[in-house]
């Protein structure tokens, strides 16, 4: 059986993992929100254990990291400080493997125009705080994939290809069914797609920025 914690557990893209690995008795699922109760629909399953809890809290963090084989971190917010509390925690006990949600754009690797929307559109602070995070968690020890997605659809559509650090991003959307998908090929195969950061997006969908601004216009 794989250990399986997952930070952010309401997150669209942590749903969509959980329903893909909650039936399976291969996978036990440590499930971590701010308000359980968003999950009951999961608390009778055997092998989820949900807690509700915030990653601002470095003795929860601590206190459940024993035992996991992966930590998943599907998280907004105060990034840097999370990364700083996530990895402090996993060095404290015999966890290596994390995987780290965060956006394109982190090594101003995107080709223009998107990758100007990019920078402006998510904000100055907010993409410095990701980025000071990712710098936290490529100079530890620990063993991890950061995954770099473009701008994120709703569509059930799982079709994505990946860009490696160093490499000029492709594309500029992805579905979070793809994203979801990709997580679950890293948890069930970790050495093979850790200690690198990934650009995910869809084939094809480089010249798209026209359509994500009129998305944006519907919402």
């Amino acid at each position: 059986m794989k250990n399986v914690l997952i930070l952010g557990a309401y997150g669209k893209i942590a749903r969509l993992v959980e329903k893909r690995l909650v039936d399976n008795p291969e996978y036990k699922l440590t499930l971590v929100l701010r308000n359980a109760s968003r999950l009951d629909n999961l608390k009778t399953i055997q092998n989820v254990q949900i807690i509700e809890g915030n990653v601002d809290d470095k003795q929860l963090l601590t206190s459940i990291m024993p035992d996991q084989d992966i930590v998943y971190a599907n998280l907004n917010g105060n990034m840097e400080l999370w990364a700083q509390n996530i990895i402090s925690a996993i060095q404290e006990t015999k966890t290596n493997n994390l995987i780290w949600i965060t956006g394109s754009g982190l090594y101003h690797e995107v080709p223009d125009p998107f990758g100007s929307w990019v920078e402006n559109y998510v904000g100055h602070a907010s993409k410095e705080d990701t980025r000071r995070a990712a710098k936290i968690i490529e100079s530890s020890s620990l063993q991890y994939s950061i995954i770099r997605a473009a701008y994120m659809t709703n569509d059930s559509e799982i079709d994505y290809e990946l860009t490696k650090k160093g490499e000029t991003f492709k594309g500029t959307m992805i579905s979070r069914s793809s994203i979801a998908d990709f997580v679950i090929k890293i948890i069930n195969d970790p050495e093979k797609y850790m200690s690198e950061s990934y650009g995910i997006s869809k084939p094809g969908t480089d010249n798209m920025l026209h359509q994500i601004r009129e998305m944006e216009h519907d919402i």
